[in-house]
């Protein structure tokens, strides 16, 4: 649900980072609020960890293919309530999701009657942090018809609401969507408009809204812009995610941001909001986070299974915290 323009083999490249960046932000803790692991591999995981990525929302989302049965959707939808957040542990990183349909497969009418339907069966469970991430794409009328209903459904659960803002003419769709969510009596204090963008972000600020910024290479935004976008609008009610997915994206988006921030002088108070307490803040409206879950590093222990299912395959061996005082 991003690219848009054709890539160059410049583009191609790997993105330019400073060497030993991990310097830079060593000790700091992230919260990465939206990135797609079911599309990612266990390295990434890792890799996150060793960032200092201490906890995650996957927003249920559109997964490269249109899904053609209620099945595969509530299949997906248990994915993110079981087996992701268990293979997430495996690496010392909390799992959160949002669940919701989103804004392309909501134009096939006939299937997401169906998933409207079996919505209120997940968005329930423990650790659902949200309905997201919904709202437009081509910003037809089915999209509206259900993106007002899930608007109905947060309100109805209590629970924020995470926005996906369209790629084409954005303004437009970002300024319609917050109209709809007041118009439905939604509070801003309670909507995260995410994929924003220099051309949006201040009336979101300016009307309430949470500010979500997508680190997503060559489409969505680059850090070095991000980190122009801080220094203009300072860290209030901003937050940076990575939304990596099966794209060409980045994991690590978050932690390699807040070291771009450390070097051009942006203070650390600041670095933690946008980048860990202001996302925690605004999904905690849902009453299922706990940041003692996560606010130290977790041991691990890969020798567990889900449901008769580990990480590990053949002679792999568990990696096993021995600091761990729990002993099974």
């Amino acid at each position: 649900m991003c690219c848009s323009h054709e890539l160059s083999e410049k583009d191609l490249q790997p993105i330019t980072v400073h060497a030993g960046w991990q310097e830079n932000i060593k000790g700091m803790r992230f919260f990465d609020p939206h990135v797609h692991m079911t599309s990612r591999t266990t390295d990434d995981y890792q890799a996150m960890a060793d960032a200092g990525v201490a906890a995650i929302i996957e927003p249920a989302f559109w997964l490269g293919q249109p899904r053609t049965g209620l099945d595969s959707f509530r299949d997906y939808y248990s994915s993110l309530v079981g087996w992701e957040r268990f293979r997430s542990s495996q690496f010392g990183i909390k799992h959160y999701c949002t669940i919701g349909l989103n804004s392309k497969e909501a134009n096939n009418e006939r299937l997401a009657e169906q998933v409207m339907e079996i919505l209120p069966l997940f968005i329930y469970k423990e650790g659902v942090v949200g309905i997201g991430e919904i709202g437009f794409d081509d910003q037809t009328a089915a999209e509206e018809k259900y993106y007002r209903a899930q608007l109905e459904l947060a309100k109805e659960a209590q629970l924020p609401v995470q926005i996906h803002t369209p790629h084409r003419d954005k303004k437009r769709g970002t300024q319609r969507s917050m109209d709809i969510a007041i118009e439905h009596g939604i509070d801003p204090s309670m909507v995260i408009v995410d994929h924003n963008n220099e051309e949006t972000v201040k009336e979101v600020l300016d009307r309430g809204f949470w500010a979500a910024f997508t680190i997503y290479p060559f489409t969505k935004m680059g850090n070095e812009r991000m980190v122009a976008v801080v220094q203009q609008y300072g860290s209030e009610r901003i937050m940076i995610n990575s939304a990596a997915d099966w794209g060409i994206s980045d994991p690590l988006a978050v932690p390699k941001t807040a070291a771009l921030m450390k070097v051009n002088n942006i203070a650390d108070a600041d670095i933690r909001l946008v980048t860990y307490q202001n996302a925690i803040t605004a999904f905690a409206q849902s009453g299922q986070i706990n940041v003692a879950d996560f606010e130290q590093a977790q041991p691990v222990n890969q020798s567990l299974d889900y449901q008769g299912n580990k990480i590990l395959r053949g002679g792999q061996q568990p990696r096993i915290d021995k600091e761990d005082i729990i002993i099974r």
